[in-house]
């Protein structure tokens, strides 16, 4: 199997795909119209990037099955074209929380200490002990989360070991899974930022998230608290935020932005960057070697049980739910033809074929095919499909 990595990847990674027996074809600069060109000109069955954005023209370029997002997002790569085309999209969840959620922890502790600022005095050659050493401290502060997967998990413990109370909202938070974890339950992103001293953000991007965030949650937001921002930059209404540092006295700890580059140099100017009290990096949460190897290792796992078994794991861009309305079950003797038979018929009435299985008894004397349909199965198609002599029996279900 012929993979492509398009982006910078770990050595062990390297390794794992050659290992496995994969072609591996390493061009970590690739990008934009050199992407396009090197899909089309290699035609390769699996595609791997990490922040490299995947649109349409390069899904269509060539005959790919499978695109890897060697991390947890995959906002860059256009999923809806790749359904469309039949093209995988898999990611590695959970394999950077750890990293992300150190670094939101290192930007609280940074804004409450105002390390960067400390450090750019120091350099200056300028020594100001007594303005710098007036900070509030965290312990006792209430820290709240926006969303609970991973990322947000992992700062559980953390706040636990400053002393910070955790107040969080997430749409999949019930009142039990918020005792297990030793959350306050909040209703609403509202209620968090009213509630809390500092606000953490663990959300992914997507059509409900993208800017979420917006002037009511900041003006919900207690003056002068803290907001870090470690997922992506377009769930947060940026000129909002940028008001609420003005207005409220907000301080900002920032590792991702809107319209940051693509690329891992370049030139990118924001607004937020030139505020004080806004301390920024450059969107690498993820960006430890601990995280990277095991993003690797999860990426080459992908690749091995798909090469071996047909089968993706974290795939991302199957259907939950399909128009089929019928499942027209057949019973059947295991031999060859059976199942080619009864597609024929249910193509002859006209009927699409959305899903289905075959599942094979002990011994492989006889199986069971289940065949869900969108459109009516009828008698006269049933009766076509129990016409093959290997066929026991043939039923519907209304799904």
């Amino acid at each position: 199997m012929r993979v492509l990595v398009a982006d910078k990847f770990e050595k062990s990674g390297i390794d794992g795909l050659t290992a496995a027996g994969c072609e591996v074809i390493y061009q970590p600069a690739l990008a934009d119209q050199a992407l396009v060109d090197e899909v089309a000109a290699k035609a390769p069955a699996v595609l791997i990037v990490r922040s490299t954005k995947v649109p349409e023209a390069v899904l269509a370029a060539g005959p790919l099955e499978l695109v890897v997002r060697a991390g947890a997002g995959y906002n860059t790569i256009d999923v809806a074209a790749a359904s469309r085309l039949g093209i995988y999209v898999s990611n590695c969840p959970g394999k950077n929380s750890v990293a992300v959620a150190e670094l939101a922890f290192g930007l609280i502790c940074a804004l409450d200490r105002r390390i960067a600022d400390n450090v750019a005095d120091l350099r200056a050659g300028k020594w100001d002990k007594s303005g710098y050493g007036k900070a509030r401290g965290l312990y006792g502060r209430t820290l709240g989360l926006i969303g609970l997967g991973g990322i947000g998990k992992e700062m559980i413990p953390r706040a636990a070991g400053f002393g910070m109370p955790v107040v969080a909202w997430s749409r999949s938070l019930t009142p039990e899974k918020a005792a297990r974890l030793g959350v306050t339950m909040a209703a609403s992103p509202q209620e968090v930022a009213a509630a809390a001293d500092v606000v953490s953000v663990h959300v992914a991007l997507n059509a409900e998230t993208r800017g979420m965030l917006d002037a009511a949650f900041f003006d919900a937001m207690k003056d002068g608290a803290f907001f870090i921002n470690t997922s992506r930059g377009e769930v947060v209404d940026e000129p909002a935020l940028v008001a609420a540092i003005s207005a409220k006295g907000l301080r900002a700890g920032l590792d991702v932005y809107a319209g940051e580059p693509a690329t891992g140099t370049g030139e990118f100017v924001t607004e937020l960057a030139s505020l004080p009290g806004v301390y920024g990096t450059h969107h690498i949460g993820a960006s430890t070697d601990q995280a990277q190897e095991a993003i690797a290792a999860e990426a080459v796992r992908i690749v091995t049980v798909y090469a071996e078994t047909g089968i993706v794991p974290n795939v991302v861009n199957l259907a939950t739910k399909t128009p089929a309305t019928s499942s027209i079950v057949v019973r059947h003797l295991d031999r060859p033809g059976v199942l080619a038979h009864a597609l024929d018929a249910i193509s002859t009435a006209g009927i699409n074929v959305q899903e289905m299985e075959n599942i094979v008894f002990d011994g492989a004397e006889a199986a069971v095919a289940r065949i869900h349909v969108e459109g009516v199965a009828d008698d006269a198609l049933l009766a076509a499909i129990k016409v093959h002599d290997a066929v026991i029996d043939v039923g519907v279900i209304t799904l």
